[in-house]
């Protein structure tokens, strides 16, 4: 499972203009199972269509369908990241990620000095994610996008957490990053790195394709350079970067752990 409370979607020069977001979106009535969803999809559709949410993004919002399996996912979201880091290693095959992420630091070098010239951040920490978070693009997963992030933004547990992320799902939907087709994770994370829909909007690069390997590993690591991770610093001076993807203990230090091992091998 990608999702905890991984990155911080607010940087600072962007702020207010979430936080306002997400208090116009309370005006919607969150609720606890699907018998609201259609009638707080009505009431959102104004807060997207202040928010500059066009025909596409406001078509997908109209067609998104309560999403089950995503609140079934959330609910032992928790579990996922118990335990020690050791456990969680276990658990998440770091041993069998550190090896193909050294295969694979081999076989694509060029895309990550590319990375590692423009980005300052080595190829460790962005093949440790890749593998963390769908085993190197072989779990990207087949749940609805927007569904997903549009049920989680009316959900009581965190609404205003979720409906920027769904605001932005929704543009990325006007731009053609994403259809009202499109899947991914649980949680709404998209691509090679689970990005959530905000963080693709403020940090995804080129064309936004998470899909797209190049665009997804590019991205992640203009993610962490902007969530001050400092060329040449290591990866424990680098901790807090990480942190910015992901807030589990266990998940950071897993990452740690495992990009150590392969930008060392």
């Amino acid at each position: 499972m990608a999702f905890f409370a991984k990155g911080r979607l607010i940087a600072a020069a962007g702020a207010l203009a979430f936080c306002l977001l997400a208090w116009v979106a309370q005006a919607a009535s969150c609720g606890k199972s699907a018998a609201g969803f259609e009638r707080w999809k009505v009431e959102f559709t104004e807060t997207a269509r202040a928010a500059g949410v066009k025909g596409k993004g406001l078509a997908a919002l109209a067609s998104a369908k309560y999403a089950v399996r995503t609140i079934q996912a959330d609910r032992s979201v928790n579990k996922a990241f118990s335990g020690s880091v050791d456990d969680f290693m276990r658990r998440r095959g770091g041993s069998a990620i550190i090896s193909k992420g050294r295969s694979l630091k081999s076989s694509n070098g060029a895309l990550f000095d590319n990375i590692e010239h423009n980005y300052g951040v080595p190829a460790g920490v962005l093949l440790a994610i890749w593998g963390m978070e769908t085993g190197f693009g072989a779990t990207m997963g087949n749940q609805n996008t927007v569904s997903a992030i549009v049920t989680l933004a009316y959900d009581c547990r965190r609404p205003q957490f979720f409906a920027p992320h769904a605001i932005a799902a929704l543009k990325l939907v006007d731009g053609g990053a994403l259809s009202a087709g499109s899947v991914g994770a649980m949680h709404g994370e998209i691509g090679h790195t689970g990005f959530l829909p905000g963080n693709v909007l403020k940090y995804g690069v080129g064309s936004r394709n998470m899909r797209d390997k190049s665009t997804a590993l590019m991205s992640t690591a203009n993610f962490l350079r902007a969530h001050g991770w400092r060329a040449g610093g290591g990866y424990q001076d680098n901790m807090g970067a990480i942190a910015g993807w992901n807030s589990a203990s266990v998940y950071q230090q897993a990452i740690a752990r495992i990009g150590e091992a392969i930008d060392g091998g």
